[in-house]
């Protein structure tokens, strides 16, 4: 049998072998990422796939993604996403000999290195000097700044920092503590925030249920366990916390961490039940000892009614489970770790002493107690962490992988398929509800004409093959609320309550802006005939006839740029004097307004500024009129002047 799998290591090597070869054969400009990689277990390999995942998704490039898998003597693994190179941070060797393969392939053009000390603990010397001998640029990820260096340390990451082009950290306390205690110039470095997945759109109380935890309260932590995660501090909460809450479940989960188990076993997961026994707090305590795949993990989550992280590493920079707790709208409490006390305050979490379970147990009492304040912070938690997405961290890394190598890798981001998700949760059988929490609609906020024109717009211009039915069926809904908002006179108001009343709001407000967007959502339904049924096009012909014929007395800048878009949709010519009435009156303000260093309508910039000139070019095409062309390119060249920076919008 031994014979057997010797025979079968030495099949899958060569096989292996040959497939890196071929690869590395390809003339494909390649990204070579040095990390860890699944199916190994590990935090900075969920990150790296992650990573890759998220630029392949995001982006049209001329480039592929490659792996330089890192592995060591205890490990070797079956890749699904098969590495273009292994390196075994056990063998000195391995880094010659992947230098001289890297070297020799010319279709590498950048080199990223997901750095973390256990990772190289045994062969940092040998790292140095293969970073400093490789050809091709490279970005250095660290995973963890460790402050107060001591002699070894300071030379060993100012060494790594001075072989690389850039370096990547995950939070600002990162850049300055290698700035102020390494020395390292902060012009190399480059903060981009741990990626996350965006929130699944699930009921907390409706996860409970399929799970059969209704009526309980979660308390949740997930990783790979280790001393450092500290989770007695939670089990020696949790005595407190049953006597207020006798239904809390605190769910551990996350099998042992490889190095640790290699090194002793089960002996901190054995203390723990040990110590949850003697607390008499069994029925309270749920362990699962696995590595959970993304949307189980997510599903944990979204469940949660408080995540701990109790890590007592006063010096761990980023973490992972931090960042995808945070994510999922989980209301945190954390030890001080300088990732949550950048991220945390008093609006979005609570930060608790290290090793003190009595304040910790304390905190999660009161947050217990506070369903409003735990919906508070996990509004607050998701508004903040958001903008960290993968999509954003790709953006981010192709940022500067184009900087590093002065645009010689071409990225095109893909633009995603339209997602018309939230349009249907936000829709009811009345109108598009006016505002959500997140993805929640909130129906005690009524309806507007405004919102239910923008969706009259935008929907006018979507043709899915397959949900044909279902768009035609949210155009005629939109339609009947701007019929149910207009006026005996064709003017429409535009706020309505959840009763189907007309508000106050309506004749305190000046309606301008809502009438020329109703007008203009109406004009763009009459333009899609070809896509749209009879019976909804004359309905809309009805109520723009009657709208149209009650608008001259407008002079909102905004709504005569909306009714010259609904005039010129309509596209019939018997309406080009009006076109021309507010085409003129357009251009008179820019008359007035206009100096040496100001080609605008007025003066200041708000919201919707380019449907000016671009209603302008529309009345120039519709009537032939240049004086309209000329002024529509000269204040769109100025609009681009003004919110155009560095290629940045």
């Amino acid at each position: 049998m031994k014979t057997n799998n010797l025979h079968l290591k030495s099949i899958i090597a060569f096989s292996r072998k040959k497939r890196f070869i071929n690869r590395a054969e390809v003339k494909t400009a390649q990204i070579l990422f040095i990390s860890t990689f699944p199916p190994r277990e590990c935090g900075i390999a969920t990150y790296t796939a992650d990573l890759i995942t998220a630029i392949r998704k995001h982006f049209e490039q001329n480039f592929t993604a490659e792996i330089c898998a890192l592995e060591n003597d205890k490990a070797e693994f079956d890749y699904e996403d098969e590495p273009l190179y292994v390196l075994n941070t056990d063998k000195p060797e391995s880094y010659s000999l992947n230098l001289k393969e890297i070297n020799a392939n010319k279709s590498v053009k950048l080199i990223v290195i997901q750095h973390e000390f256990g990772l190289f603990k045994n062969t940092e010397s040998q790292l140095i000097e293969f970073i400093a001998n490789l050809a091709t640029p490279v970005i250095l990820v660290f995973h963890t700044v460790l402050p107060n260096p001591d002699a070894m340390l300071f030379k060993k990451v100012r060494d790594l920092a001075d072989t690389a082009q850039y370096i990547i950290v995950m939070t600002c306390s990162a850049v300055k503590i290698l700035s102020d205690e390494y020395g390292i110039k902060k012009e190399k470095i480059q903060v981009i925030p741990h990626g996350t997945h965006l929130p699944l759109e699930i009921d907390n109380e409706l996860l409970k249920q399929k799970l059969h935890l209704t009526n309980r309260e979660i308390l949740t932590t997930f990783g790979l366990i280790s001393e450092s995660k500290c989770i007695e501090t939670t089990i020696e909460a949790l005595p407190r916390v049953v006597e207020k809450f006798p239904n809390v479940l605190f769910l551990l989960l996350g099998k042992t961490h490889p190095e640790v188990y290699r090194q002793g076993g089960e002996k901190y997961r054995d203390s723990l039940k040990k110590r949850i026994s003697e607390l008499q707090v069994a029925r309270n305590v749920r362990m699962i000892d696995s590595y959970l795949p993304l949307d189980l993990l997510q599903t944990y989550l979204q469940l949660t009614d408080i995540y701990l992280f109790t890590s007592k590493d006063a010096s761990q920079a980023v973490s992972g489970t931090f960042s995808y707790a945070l994510a999922a709208g989980c209301p945190v409490i954390s030890t001080p770790m300088p990732h949550a006390v950048e991220l945390l305050d008093e609006e979005n979490g609570v930060i608790v002493p290290f090793n003190d379970s009595k304040t910790l147990a304390s905190e999660i009492v009161k947050l217990l107690g506070d369903h409003d304040l735990r919906q508070r912070i996990s509004l607050n938690v998701i508004h903040k962490i958001t903008k960290t997405n993968w999509r954003n961290s790709a953006i981010a890394h192709v940022d500067l992988f184009q900087k590093l190598t002065r645009n010689a890798l071409q990225f095109r981001y893909k633009i995603p398929p339209i997602e018309l998700k939230h349009i249907f949760k936000l829709t009811d059988k009345f109108g598009m509800i006016q505002f959500s929490n997140l993805s929640t609609p909130d129906l005690s906020t009524g309806y507007t004409l405004d919102d239910n024109a923008r969706a009259l717009i935008a929907l006018s211009e979507v043709h899915i093959h397959g949900l044909q039915k279902k768009l035609i069926d949210l155009l005629e809904i939109y339609l009947n609320f701007i019929a149910y908002c207009q006026q005996p006179d064709g003017s429409f108001l535009n706020y309505v309550d959840v009763t189907g009343k007309f508000t106050d709001q309506n004749y305190r407000e000046n309606l301008e802006d809502s009438n020329g967007r109703a007008l203009w959502a109406l004009g763009t339904v009459i333009s899609k005939k070809q896509f749209i049924p009879e019976r909804l096009i004359n309905l809309a012909l009805t109520l723009f006839d009657n709208g149209i014929n009650n608008v001259k007395h407008i002079h909102s800048t905004r709504a005569m740029a909306f009714i010259i878009k609904a005039l010129v949709a309509d596209g019939r010519q018997e309406n080009s004097e009006l076109v021309k009435l507010f085409s003129h009156r357009l251009v008179q303000m820019y008359l007035h307004e206009k100096t040496s260093n100001w080609n605008w309508f007025e003066s200041y910039l708000t919201y919707a500024n380019s449907l000016l000139p671009e209603a302008l070019l529309q009345a120039a095409l519709f009537t032939d009129n240049a004086t309209f062309k000329e002024i529509a390119c000269e204040s769109f060249e100025f609009i681009l002047s003004r919110v155009f920076f560095d290629g940045k919008f």
